[in-house]
C-alpha cells in the first residue's frame, strides 16, 4: 500500500483544505511530520484511517462521525477527507463525509446530512477516474479485502505508536495477550475455550441432575427398605457414585427378599391355627344351639299345656259354625227378599202420592189403562212441534238477513264515501313522490359541496392552532440559539485557557527518571507550574458537554420550528385565505341544507308505498260495492219466501196450541202425565211381587235350620261367623297343632338329648380364641404383602436406577472427555505442565516470530548488542507463554525488557512495532505497506543511537518503502530534510510541506 494524495477540508484542528502529497515527501525515504503539541499531527493520521475505514482510532472515534468537524470551519463549510493512494495495483481514490448538520437553505436553523461515501479507480487506459461504488458498507468490504487488516491491525501496523509498544515490552503476559489477540484475530481460540468451558459445564450439569436423580431413587429405596439400605456419603457428580447406590440397591434387595420369606411362613402358620380354632368355635356353636334348642322346646310345651282349655272351646265353636254354614244360603235370601219388598213397599208410597185425585186406587192395571190413553194424546202433537220449531227458525232466518242487509249498506256507504275521493288523494301521492325525488337530487348536490368546505374548515382550524404554535417554536428556536452561543463562546474561553496553561498540566504527570511525553526527556529540572484560576481537562469537557447539549437543544428547536412552518403552508394553502369563521357558517349552513333536503327526501319511499296502497285499496273497495249490490239482490227475494211459509205455519200451530200458550207446553204437560200414571204402575206391579218372593224365603229358612240342628234360625244365625272370624279361628287351631307338632319333635331328637346332658357350651371362650387367631392372621398376611410390596418397589427402583446409570453412560463419558479437553485448553489440567491457555499458545507462536522479526532490527539499532527472545517460563504462581525476555550480549544474561533504559525502551519498541509490522502483513496475506509512520519516542535517544535508528529506518528504503516520523524534538528537523509542518493558530491549523 502506497499513499498518494491526502486532502482533508474543515476536519480536526484544521479549519480550511488543506493537501498532503504523499509522493513527493516519499521520494526522500524518510519525512518528518512535526509541529507544536495539540496543533492537529495525530489528526493527520486520523484523516489517513477515516479515510480507508470511516472511523478514527481508539477514543477519538465518537459517535456517527461529527466530532470530527473543526470547530473553527465555516457553517457553510462540509467536512470532507480525499486520499489517494496504490493498493494491489489498483489505483483508488476514497472520499468520505461525515454526517453534517448545516444551515437551512430556507429560513432560520440547521438540518442534518446525512455521511457519504465515493470510491474512484484510476483507469490508466482511459486516462480517467471512474465511479466504483457510493455505498459506506461495500466501499468498507472492498478496503478491508484489498488492504487484509482490519482497522486495529492497520492503526498498529501503519501507524506505529511507540508508547503503546513501550507499554507492550513492560506489560505482564495478561496485556500483552489482549494486545496481540486484537492484532492477530485470535479470539477464535478463546472462543474455543469458551465453548469447552460451556460443554464441561453443559455435560457436568447433566451429570449432576442424572446424579440427582439416581440419588433421589436411592432415598426412595432406603424409604422402601424401611431404614435397611445404607447410602452411600456421595455428592452428586463424586465419582464412584452410581456404583455404590446399586451395590446397596443390591444388598436392599437381598434383604427384602429374606423378609419376604420369614413373612410367609409366619402367615401359613397363623393360617394353621385360625383352622383350628374356626373348627373348635363350630362344634361349641352347635353344642349351645342344641341346648338352646332343647331349652327352648320345654318352655313351648309348658305354655302349651297353660293354653289347653281355651284350644277346646275354640275346636267346638269350629264344628258350630261348620253347621251354621249349611244355613247360610237361607239366610242370605231371607235378607234379601226383605231389602227388595221394603224398597218397593216405599217407591209405590211416593209414585201414588204424585197422582192426581181418583187415581191412587186404580190398581195396576187401571193405571197403565189411563197412561196409554195419555201417549196416544202425545202422539197426535209430533206434528204441530216440528211447526213451531219451523217457525222460530224462520225468525232467526229473517233476522240474518236483516243483519246482512245492514252490513252490505255499511260496505255500499263507505266505498261510495272513498271512491268519491280518489282522485284527490292519487293525484296527492304522486305530487308527494316527484317532491322528494327533487329532494333527493338535491341532498347529491349538497354532499358534493359539503366535503370540500369541510376539509377547508379543518385546514383553516390547524391553521389557526400553527400560527400559535410556530410563535412559540421560533421564540424557542432563538432563546436555544442564544444558549448555544454563549455554551460555545464558554468552552472556546475555557479552551484556550486550557492550552495557555497545558504545560504545567503535563509537568503535573511528569516523574524523575521516566521520558516526558513531549520532548522525551528524562530529567525535568524546571517543570511549568499551575496559576490561580488554571482550567482542567474536566472543566472544559464539562463546558464541551454543556456546549454539545445547548447545540443538539438548538438543533431540535430548528427541526421542530421546521415542521411547524411546513405544517403551517400547507394548512393556509388548502384553506385559501378565507377565515374561519366564514367557512364555519358556510359549512353550517351547507350542513342545514344537506339535512333538510335529506330528511325530505327520506319521504319518497314512503309516498310510493303509500301510493301502492291507496290502489290496492281501490280495487278492493271497488270489487266490495260490486258483491254487496249482488248480495242484496238476492237477499230480496229470499225475505219474499220466507213470509209465505210463515203464514202457513202460524195457521197450522193455532189449532194444534188450544189453550196452552205453545204446542211445546202441552205437548210437555203430556208427557209427564204420561211419565207419572206408567212410574206408579210399575211401582204397584213391584210391590205385591217382592211380598210373595218374602213370604217363601221364611219358609225355606225355617226347614234349613230345623234340619241343621237348631231350635230356630235365629240360633243358626249366631253361630254363623263371617270370614275374618273364621280365617282368625282357623289359624289358632292351625297354630295350636304346629307348635306341639314341633316340640315333640324336638324333645324326640337324640343329638337335641345329648347336648341337654352335657355341661353348658362357652360360647364366649371359643369366640375370643377365633378372634385372636384371626388377627394374627391379619397381621401375618399384612407384614407379608409389605415384604412383597417392599421386594417389588425396591425391584422397580433398582431397575430404573440401573436403566438410567446405564442411559448416562454415554454423557458421563463425554463430560469426562470435555473436562479434560477444558482443563487442557483453559491451562489448569495437570497435563498442560506449563499452564498455558489455548490461544496464548496461539499467541506465543505469534510473539515468538514478532521476537525473531523484531531482533534483525533490534541488533542492527543496538551495535549487536540487545536480541528478544519469547520466554514460556512461569512467573510467580501465574500462566506461561507470553513472556519476553531482551539477551544482552555484553554480559550474556537474559533479562527482562522492563529493565531497559528510557532509549533503550524506544529503540526496542521500536524493533518490535517493526517485525509486528512485518509478521502482521504476512498474517494478512503478504499485502506489501509503502508507507509507515511512527509517533514519538525520538527524544529520548543520544545523538550516536537516533543515527543508528535512522540508519534502520533509512534501510526501509531498500524495500522501496517511506517511512514518516511524527515528532517535534528539534535535531530531526536537522537530519530530515523532507518535512510537514502542522501549524498552529487561532482560527484553526494549517499544513506547511517542504521537500
Amino acid at each position: 500500500m502506497r499513499l498518494h494524495r491526502l486532502e482533508l477540508t474543515a476536519f480536526g484542528p484544521f479549519s480550511g483544505t488543506q493537501s498532503v502529497d504523499f509522493g513527493t515527501l516519499s521520494a526522500a525515504g524518510l519525512f518528518l511530520l512535526h509541529g507544536p503539541t495539540g496543533a492537529g499531527k495525530t489528526s493527520v493520521l486520523d484523516a489517513v484511517c477515516y479515510a480507508l475505514y470511516g472511523s478514527v482510532p481508539g477514543a477519538r472515534q465518537s459517535g456517527q462521525g461529527t466530532t470530527l468537524r473543526s470547530d473553527h470551519a465555516a457553517p457553510g463549510t462540509r467536512t470532507s477527507v480525499t486520499l489517494e493512494l496504490t493498493v494491489a495495483g489498483r489505483r483508488l481514490e476514497i472520499t468520505r463525509q461525515p454526517p453534517w448538520e448545516r444551515p437551512k437553505r430556507r429560513g432560520t436553523g440547521t438540518t442534518l446530512d446525512k455521511a457519504q461515501t465515493w470510491l474512484r479507480e484510476y483507469d490508466a487506459t482511459a486516462g480517467a477516474w471512474k465511479d466504483l461504488s457510493r455505498s459506506h458498507q461495500e466501499i468498507g468490504e472492498e478496503v478491508t479485502q484489498l488492504l487484509g487488516m482490519s482497522r486495529e491491525q492497520f492503526c498498529q501496523v501503519v501507524l506505529l505508536p511507540q508508547g503503546d509498544f513501550a507499554r507492550f515490552l513492560r506489560a505482564d503476559a495478561e496485556a500483552r495477550g489482549r494486545l496481540l489477540g486484537r492484532l492477530f484475530d485470535t479470539h477464535r481460540f478463546a472462543e474455543v475455550e469458551k465453548r469447552l468451558a460451556e460443554r464441561r459445564r453443559a455435560t457436568e450439569a447433566g451429570v449432576r441432575d442424572a446424579d440427582a436423580a439416581l440419588l433421589a431413587d436411592a432415598h426412595r429405596m432406603q424409604q422402601a427398605a424401611d431404614g435397611a439400605m445404607d447410602l452411600p456419603e456421595l455428592a452428586p457428580g463424586d465419582p464412584g457414585l452410581a456404583d455404590a447406590v446399586l451395590s446397596a440397591a443390591a444388598v436392599a434387595r437381598s434383604t427384602a427378599r429374606e423378609q419376604s420369606t420369614v413373612a410367609r411362613c409366619g402367615l401359613a402358620a397363623a393360617e394353621s391355627t385360625q383352622s383350628a380354632a374356626g373348627r373348635d368355635l363350630d362344634d361349641v356353636r352347635e353344642v349351645d344351639r342344641l341346648q338352646r334348642r332343647f331349652a327352648q322346646a320345654r318352655e313351648r310345651a309348658r305354655l302349651l299345656d297353660e293354653r289347653a282349655d281355651g284350644h277346646l272351646a275354640d275346636r267346638r265353636r269350629m264344628e258350630r259354625a261348620r253347621k251354621a254354614e249349611a244355613v247360610a244360603p237361607a239366610l242370605e235370601l231371607r235378607e234379601s227378599a226383605d231389602a227388595e219388598h221394603r224398597r218397593a213397599a216405599a217407591a209405590e208410597t211416593q209414585a201414588l202420592a204424585a197422582l192426581p185425585d181418583g187415581l191412587a186406587e186404580a190398581g195396576a192395571a187401571g193405571l197403565a189403562a189411563a197412561a196409554r190413553r195419555t201417549a196416544e194424546e202425545l202422539g197426535g202433537l209430533e206434528s204441530a212441534r216440528r211447526a213451531e220449531q219451523r217457525l222460530a227458525a224462520l225468525g232467526t232466518e229473517r233476522a240474518g238477513l236483516d243483519r246482512q242487509d245492514r252490513a252490505d249498506e255499511d260496505v255500499l256507504r263507505d266505498a261510495a264515501t272513498w271512491l268519491t275521493d280518489w282522485e284527490t288523494i292519487r293525484t296527492a301521492l304522486r305530487a308527494r313522490i316527484e317532491t322528494a325525488q327533487e329532494d333527493a337530487s338535491l341532498a347529491e348536490q349538497l354532499a358534493a359541496q359539503r366535503d370540500p368546505v369541510r376539509q377547508r374548515l379543518t385546514a383553516a382550524r390547524a391553521r389557526d392552532r400553527l400560527t400559535g404554535e410556530t410563535e412559540g417554536a421560533h421564540g424557542r428556536a432563538l432563546a436555544s440559539a442564544e444558549r448555544a452561543l454563549r455554551a460555545r463562546t464558554h468552552w472556546l474561553d475555557l479552551k484556550e485557557q486550557r492550552l495557555d496553561g497545558i504545560a504545567a498540566e503535563l509537568a503535573a504527570n511528569l516523574k524523575d527518571g521516566e521520558s516526558c511525553a513531549v520532548c522525551g526527556a528524562v530529567e525535568h529540572p524546571h517543570p511549568a507550574r499551575k496559576v490561580a484560576g488554571h482550567v482542567d481537562r474536566a472543566t472544559e469537557e464539562r463546558a464541551l458537554a454543556a456546549h454539545q447539549r445547548a447545540e443538539e437543544e438548538h438543533a431540535e428547536d430548528e427541526r421542530r420550528l421546521g415542521r411547524v412552518r411546513e405544517e403551517l403552508a400547507a394548512a393556509t394553502a388548502e384553506a385559501a385565505g378565507t377565515p374561519t369563521g366564514r367557512l364555519v357558517e358556510q359549512a353550517e349552513e351547507l350542513e342545514r341544507q344537506h339535512t333538510r333536503a335529506r330528511r325530505d327526501a327520506s319521504d319518497l319511499h314512503d309516498a310510493r308505498e303509500a301510493l301502492r296502497r291507496a290502489e290496492l285499496e281501490h280495487e278492493r273497495r271497488t270489487a266490495d260495492r260490486q258483491q254487496a249490490e249482488l248480495r242484496v239482490a238476492s237477499r230480496l227475494a229470499r225475505r219474499e219466501a220466507l213470509e209465505r211459509e210463515r203464514t202457513d205455519l202460524e195457521a197450522e200451530l193455532a189449532q194444534a196450541r188450544g189453550s196452552s200458550g205453545s204446542v211445546a207446553a202441552r205437548a210437555a204437560q203430556l208427557e209427564r202425565r204420561v211419565a207419572l200414571l206408567t212410574e206408579a204402575a210399575d211401582a204397584v206391579r213391584v210391590a205385591e211381587d217382592t211380598a210373595t218372593r218374602l213370604k217363601d224365603a221364611d219358609a225355606r229358612l225355617a226347614d234349613a235350620a230345623f234340619r241343621a240342628g237348631f231350635d230356630t234360625p235365629r240360633d243358626a244365625a249366631a253361630a254363623l261367623l263371617d270370614d275374618h272370624a273364621h280365617r282368625e279361628l282357623q289359624r289358632r287351631l292351625d297354630a295350636w297343632q304346629t307348635e306341639e307338632a314341633a316340640v315333640r319333635a324336638v324333645l324326640a331328637d337324640d343329638d337335641t338329648a345329648a347336648a341337654a346332658e352335657r355341661p353348658p357350651a362357652d360360647l364366649a371362650a371359643a369366640e375370643r380364641r377365633s378372634a385372636t387367631a384371626s388377627q394374627r392372621v391379619r397381621e401375618a398376611a399384612s407384614r407379608c404383602d409389605a415384604a412383597a410390596r417392599r421386594c417389588a418397589e425396591l425391584d422397580r427402583l433398582s431397575a430404573r436406577a440401573a436403566e438410567g446409570v446405564r442411559r448416562m453412560g454415554p454423557l458421563r463419558e463425554e463430560y469426562e472427555r470435555a473436562a479434560r479437553l477444558a482443563g487442557l485448553a483453559a491451562g489448569t489440567s495437570a497435563d498442560n505442565e506449563r499452564r498455558m491457555r489455548l490461544e496464548s499458545y496461539v499467541l506465543a507462536a505469534r510473539l515468538e516470530q514478532v521476537a525473531a522479526a523484531a531482533t534483525v532490527r533490534l541488533q542492527r539499532m543496538s551495535s549487536g548488542r540487545y536480541t528478544l527472545v519469547h520466554s514460556d517460563d512461569r512467573s510467580g504462581r501465574g500462566r506461561s507463554g507470553l513472556g519476553l525476555h531482551v539477551v544482552d550480549a555484553w554480559t550474556g544474561r537474559e533479562r527482562d525488557t522492563a529493565t531497559l533504559s528510557g532509549g533503550e525502551t524506544f529503540f526496542a519498541s521500536l524493533a518490535l512495532a517493526l517485525g509486528l509490522a512485518d509478521v502482521v502483513t504476512d498474517e494478512a496475506g503478504g499485502v506489501r505497506l509503502d508507507t509507515l509512520f511512527i509517533d514519538e519516542g525520538f527524544g529520548s535517544l543520544d545523538d550516536e543511537t537516533l543515527d543508528e535508528v535512522l540508519d534502520v529506518l533509512d534501510s526501509l528504503r531498500e524495500r522501496d518503502r517511506s517511512v514518516g516520523i511524527v515528532s517535534h524534538v528539534a535535531d530531526l528537523r536537522r537530519r530530515i530534510h523532507a518535512r510537514l509542518e502542522v501549524v498552529k493558530g487561532r482560527t484553526g491549523s494549517t499544513l506547511r510541506q517542504r521537500d
